[in-house]
């Protein structure tokens, strides 16, 4: 997600400074590993639960720009 070499500073400041930007980061990277890991077949996730932790993983997302941004 904040993929580019300038981000990386400030996203490993972020995690130390700010417990919530730490655990919806951590949260973000679970959930994009869990669907990852579907997408493949290695573990089955039913359609209900893969579009809820779809869901999640776009509000996650968005709540992390909005306070990497906001920093």
């Amino acid at each position: 997600m904040f993929d580019d070499q300038s981000q990386q500073a400030a996203v490993e400041a972020l995690k130390q400074s700010n417990p919530e930007f730490k655990e919806l980061l951590e949260r973000h990277q679970y959930l994009d590993k869990k669907l990852r890991r579907s997408d493949q077949g290695i573990n089955g996730i039913d359609d209900l639960t893969m579009s809820e932790m779809k869901r999640e993983k776009l509000a996650t997302k968005e709540k992390l720009l909005q306070i990497f941004e906001s920093a």
